[in-house]
C-alpha cells in the first residue's frame, strides 16, 4: 500500500514523457480545465450566439404593424383647351391607415418568442451537461494514465534491480542461463505497459485541447488533480430529487408544453378580426379641403384560423407525452448511473482494504525467496505478474469509479459527487 501511495504522488510529475522532475508549463487542474472549456470551446460559443438571435426574435415579434400613407393626383388635365393649366381640374388625396390588433396577439407573440428562448437556454445547458461529461472522462483518463505511467516506471525499476540481482546470481553459478533469458524476457511486459500508458495518456490530453480549442502542444501540458477512491454517502431518492430539480433536458421539456399553451393562445388571438382605421385629406372643388374617416373589418366566414388552433392544440398534448418519456429517461439514467458506481466501490473496497496489501506483501516474500534459491522461477514470475495484474485493476477500478461518479453527475444535471 506504502508503494502504491509513491506511485500516485510520482504520476503527479510524469506527463506524456516528461522526465521526472521536468516541470510543466502549462499545469491545470479540473476548475481551471472546466473554467477555459466554458469560455473557449467553440460548440458552446455558437450556442450562445443561437440565444442572442433567439432574444433577437423577442424584439421582431414584439414590433407593431407599420402604418400605410397612400397619396394621390387625380384628374390631370393637359388636353383640356388650356395646355398652361393642366393641373387646374386636379383633386389630391392623402390618406393613411393602420391595423389595429385585438386579442393581445402583440404581447403574445412576445410571450411565445421569450418562452422559445427559455427553452433555447435550457437546451444549451443539455448540450454543455453532455460536453462536461465527455471532458471530465478526458480529465480523469488523464490523470488514470498518469498513475498507470508511475506504476508501469516504478514496476520496471523494481524490476530491473531484481534482473540485476538475477545476473550476479548468474555469474556465481546460482542459476541457469535459460532462467536468466526467461527473466528478461519477462521485462518485456513492464516495457509494454509503460509505452501503452504513455500513449493512452497522449491520447487523452490531446481529447483535452480539442475540447477546450487549444492549440498548445501536448508535452507541455499537463492535468493535476486527487486520482484516488473516495466514499461518499448517497441515497437513490435524494439522487431522484436532485435529478428532477436540475436536469436542463427535462426543465427544457416542461418549458416547451407552456410555450406550447401560449403559442394555442396565440392562434386563438389570431382567429379574431383586425380592423383597419383609415383616413383622408382632399380637396373637391368647389370644396377646397375636406377629411374623411373610414374602418376596413374583414369577414372572417372562412378563414377563423381554425387549422392553427386544431395544431397547436395538439402540440401540447404531444409535448406533454415528450415530458412523460423525459422524466422516465431522467429515473433510467439516474438508477443506471448509480448501480454501476455502487459497483465499481464495492470492489474498490475489497482492492483497498486487502488485496493491494496482499499483492505487495506476495511479491516481496516470494522475490526475497527466490533470491536465496527457497522459490522457483515460476513462482517467482507468477507473483510479479499478479501484482502488477491487481495494481493495474485497482487503478483502472479508481478511474472508472471516476468515471462513474462523472455519469451520475451528468444523469442528475449537477455535481452531487465531488
Amino acid at each position: 500500500m506504502q508503494r502504491l501511495t509513491r506511485c500516485l504522488w510520482v504520476a503527479v510529475a510524469i506527463g506524456g514523457g516528461v522526465p521526472i522532475g521536468a516541470s510543466a508549463q502549462k499545469t491545470m487542474t479540473w476548475q481551471q480545465v472546466r473554467d477555459q472549456f466554458e469560455a473557449t470551446n467553440p460548440t458552446l460559443r455558437a450556442g450562445r450566439i443561437g440565444i442572442d438571435e433567439a432574444k433577437a426574435q423577442e424584439t421582431t415579434a414584439y414590433l407593431r404593424p407599420n402604418p400605410a400613407m397612400t397619396t394621390t393626383l387625380d384628374q390631370i388635365a393637359p388636353f383640356n383647351g388650356n395646355p398652361y393649366r393642366p393641373f387646374g381640374s386636379a383633386l389630391p388625396l392623402v390618406s393613411a391607415s393602420y391595423l389595429h390588433e385585438r386579442g393581445g396577439k402583440r404581447e403574445l407573440r412576445l410571450e411565445s418568442a421569450q418562452k422559445g428562448t427559455a427553452v433555447a437556454q435550457s437546451q444549451l445547458a443539455d448540450q454543455e451537461r453532455t460536453l462536461l461529461f465527455n471532458l471530465r472522462n478526458a480529465f480523469v483518463q488523464a490523470l488514470q494514465q498518469k498513475s498507470v505511467v508511475a506504476l508501469a516506471t516504478e514496476n520496471l525499476a523494481y524490476y530491473d534491480r531484481l534482473l540485476g540481482l538475477s545476473g550476479e546470481r548468474f555469474k556465481a553459478g546460482d542459476i541457469a542461463q535459460v532462467d536468466l533469458d526467461r527473466l528478461e524476457l519477462q521485462r518485456v511486459q513492464f516495457e509494454t505497459d509503460l509505452q501503452s500508458a504513455l500513449v493512452n495518456l497522449r491520447t487523452a490530453k490531446i481529447q483535452l485541447l480539442t475540447l477546450l480549442n487549444d492549440r498548445t502542444p501536448i508535452e507541455p501540458f499537463d492535468v493535476t488533480g486527487p486520482f484516488e477512491f473516495t466514499e461518499q454517502a448517497l441515497t437513490l431518492d435524494d439522487i431522484h430529487q436532485a435529478a428532477l430539480a436540475n436536469r436542463p433536458d427535462l426543465k427544457a421539456a416542461m418549458q416547451a408544453v407552456d410555450k406550447a399553451k401560449t403559442d394555442h393562445r396565440l392562434a386563438v388571438a389570431n382567429g379574431t378580426t383586425d380592423p383597419t382605421f383609415g383616413m383622408d385629406l382632399a380637396r373637391n372643388p368647389p370644396i377646397p379641403a375636406y377629411i374623411g374617416f373610414s374602418v376596413t373589418v374583414p369577414l372572417r366566414i372562412f378563414d377563423r384560423n381554425q387549422g392553427e388552433k386544431a395544431r397547436t392544440e395538439l402540440e401540447i398534448r404531444r409535448n406533454e407525452r415528450l415530458q412523460e418519456a423525459n422524466e422516465a429517461q431522467v429515473f433510467s439514467d439516474a438508477d443506471s448511473a448509480f448501480a454501476t458506481l455502487n459497483s465499481s466501490r464495492v470492489l474498490l473496497r475489497a482492492y483497498k482494504n486487502k488485496y493491494l496489501d496482499q499483492a505487495t506483501r506476495v511479491r516481496d516474500t516470494v522475490s526475497f525467496s527466490y533470491q536465496h534459491g527457497g522459490a522457483s522461477l515460476l513462482d517467482f514470475l507468477n507473483a510479479q505478474n499478479d501484482y502488477r495484474t491487481v495494481q493495474l485493476n485497482y487503478l483502472n477500478l479508481v478511474g472508472a469509479s471516476m468515471t462513474a461518479a462523472s455519469q451520475l453527475n451528468m444523469a442528475v444535471g449537477t455535481e452531487i459527487v465531488k
